[in-house]
């Protein structure tokens, strides 16, 4: 009998997005880059990362919707949302990086709609071998 051929090859999240222009600029603003487009969807990845931006927006929907971004280094994303002045230019809100019992630093970054983003990086467990550049936020 022969086994069925179960690989993967990736897994998309539908954003919601409020104001489907403004989510877009955002999003290519943060680092994004946006390949393809139409009136109702939007395929946005950086790096090796991708989600479908969608032109829909219902409230509780899009305010218990969450994203989770592993990096390599949270502070220099961190840093980069702070350079590139998104918080006034899209009016979002962004907390700063942390570290996390689950040993992980990271910040949040709500996007123009409401969907919250957390920015993470993985860190050593406390007890473990490793430092954590530039890690001198609280917790772990």
């Amino acid at each position: 009998m022969t086994t069925p051929n179960l690989d993967t090859v990736e897994i998309k999240a539908f954003v919601p997005a409020k104001d489907f222009e403004l989510s877009k600029r955002f999003y290519q603003a943060l680092g994004f880059r946006m390949p393809w487009c139409d009136d109702d969807l939007a395929y946005l990845h950086c790096g090796d990362c991708s989600f479908l931006l969608q032109n829909f927006h219902v409230p509780e929907h899009t305010a218990n919707f969450q994203m989770h971004l592993l990096v390599q280094d949270v502070d220099a994303w961190h840093a980069h949302v702070t350079i590139e002045r998104l918080a006034e230019r899209f009016g979002v809100r962004i907390g700063p990086p942390e570290n996390q019992p689950w040993a992980m630093r990271d910040f949040v970054l709500f996007d123009p709609s409401g969907v919250l983003w957390r920015i993470a990086q993985n860190i050593p467990r406390p007890g473990e071998a490793g430092t954590v550049p530039g890690a001198t936020g609280t917790g772990a």
